[in-house]
């Protein structure tokens, strides 16, 4: 299964560890998206910023 992830919202003012954890997505601009096999580290990471995400399933 893959996933799409996007920046929806800021890292301005949130914790180092949630800024670390979008910028090693690879997540820089907002609307940034980017592609992803799923896995549980990967889902892991989402889960840790889902605030800040938007998640969708491709097909």
């Amino acid at each position: 299964m893959k996933i799409r992830v996007t920046l929806i919202r800021s890292t301005i003012g949130r914790k180092p560890e949630q800024k670390k954890t979008v910028r090693a997505l690879g997540l820089r601009k907002l609307n940034q998206s980017k592609e992803f096999d799923a896995n549980p580290a990967l889902l892991g990471m989402v889960h840790s910023v889902s605030h800040l995400v938007k998640v969708e399933e491709i097909r």
